[in-house]
């Protein structure tokens, strides 16, 4: 079982560090049983270490889990990394409500970029990734066009990324970027990128300037 330091009401005065959202959308349904699985599990515990080696990552970084298998389940309301003692396995099974989940998603985001507001803290473009290796069961064009209207005036950076047969064409819809697709199962590829980008985004002098992330050849499927 999981246990979380979760962020306190005071978090954003005691550590007021600028911080940077990024919000995991995971498709956890029951065509991702067995290997695939268990791959995007040991990749989400490496972001988590790599992300708490890193310092000012480790203080500004503020992550968010949301599973779509059979039911949307928010694993990990958002947690400044430095407060991750632990993230849970998630199981696969059910069918894929991603549009649902990324519904929540959206909400939840927009909720802690206004508490930032509110409290005077900095902040980071938020980033929204969304994994899966089909396609949504549920309505998802009402998400996918939120999503991308959020992306397109530059609020939020919405990476989509498919696994193995997954619909690139949906996926891709949520956001101004195609989605990309993973090679084979390098989850824990990806999500090293994912640790250095946040890395680089969190490093950076301006809340505003343009950050040069680094490639995706280490993961993706060219």
């Amino acid at each position: 079982m999981a246990t979380y330091q979760l962020n306190s009401s005071s978090d954003l005065i005691e550590n007021p560090s600028p911080r940077c959202a990024c919000m995991l959308v995971l498709d956890t349904s029951a065509s991702m049983f067995g290997q695939p699985i268990r791959e995007l599990n040991a990749g989400v515990q490496a972001f988590i270490s790599a992300i708490k080696e890193d310092d000012m990552a480790a203080c500004s970084v503020e992550l968010g889990v949301i599973t779509a298998g059979g039911k949307v389940t928010e694993q990990l309301p958002f947690t400044t990394a430095m407060n991750i003692s632990q993230c849970r396995h998630f199981a696969a099974s059910g069918l894929t409500p991603l549009g649902a989940a990324m519904e929540l998603a959206l909400d939840r985001l927009e909720e802690r970029t206004a508490a930032y507001r509110k409290a005077g803290v900095a902040y980071y473009q938020p980033w929204l990734v969304v994994i899966s290796d089909g396609v949504p069961t549920d309505q998802w064009q009402a998400a996918s066009a939120r999503a991308r209207s959020l992306a397109q005036q530059r609020k939020m950076v919405v990476m989509p990324v498919g696994v193995e047969e997954a619909d690139l064409e949906a996926l891709s819809a949520f956001s101004t970027r195609p989605a990309k697709r993973l090679d084979g199962l390098k989850f824990r590829e990806f999500f090293l990128w994912l640790s250095a980008s946040m890395s680089r985004v969190s490093a950076s002098a301006s809340t505003t300037e343009q950050v040069r992330l680094p490639p995706t050849d280490s993961w993706d499927s060219i």
